[in-house]
């Protein structure tokens, strides 16, 4: 709810005196924005479903602490469904890279963008993966390839984020190496 909607502020303080008839209008007036920010921090569905009638009872318990002149009422429910789809975020489990398995490297790739590579270029890649050690390998793989973040990596692994970052850069160096040929 990025404009002022005053309707928004009379409806929370009907539901501050238990109105649910403003509940629900409130409900249908911001839901699908709401919904959209959980949706665009979790990147899951189902969770964004959950962080938005999570938020919505916080709205509910929460409303007679809305205070209009502090700001707006899209503001004030766009931070409870912030703060809520962040901390789902955080009670999420770290990634799980003993999951991982190093049979085939490229095998792992879920999105099958080494499907569209030229075929000599593919085994070029896999080899001079496979040249790197297992831990650089791994790590490049799944942040590259699999979207984790340092800091995820850092905490399966339960390294420092620096040692993330050195084992990432010490691979990425050899792996370019020998991809140019000069190792």
């Amino acid at each position: 709810m990025t404009r002022p909607d005053p309707e928004a502020g009379e409806l929370i303080g009907a539901v501050a005196r238990g109105d649910r008839a403003a509940f629900e209008r409130l409900y249908r007036l911001s839901a699908p924005k709401l919904f959209a920010i959980a949706l665009r921090i979790l990147r899951d569905r189902g969770r964004a479903e959950e962080v938005l009638q999570e938020a919505f009872i916080r709205i509910w318990r929460s409303a007679a602490s809305f205070d209009g002149a502090l700001g707006g009422a899209g503001a004030w429910m766009t931070s409870i469904v912030r703060n809520a789809a962040i901390d789902a975020l955080r009670r999420q489990p770290p990634p799980s890279i003993s999951a991982y398995e190093d049979e085939d490297i490229l095998a792992s790739i879920s999105d099958g963008s080494f499907e569209r590579l030229d075929p000599a270029m593919a085994q070029t890649l896999h080899d001079c993966l496979g040249r790197l050690e297992e831990t650089p390998r791994r790590l490049i793989v799944l942040a590259y390839c699999g979207g984790y973040s340092r800091e995820e990596l850092a905490d399966a692994e339960g390294r420092p984020i620096g040692t993330i970052k050195t084992w990432l850069h010490r691979g990425l160096a050899a792996l370019k190496t020998c991809l140019d040929g000069d190792e």
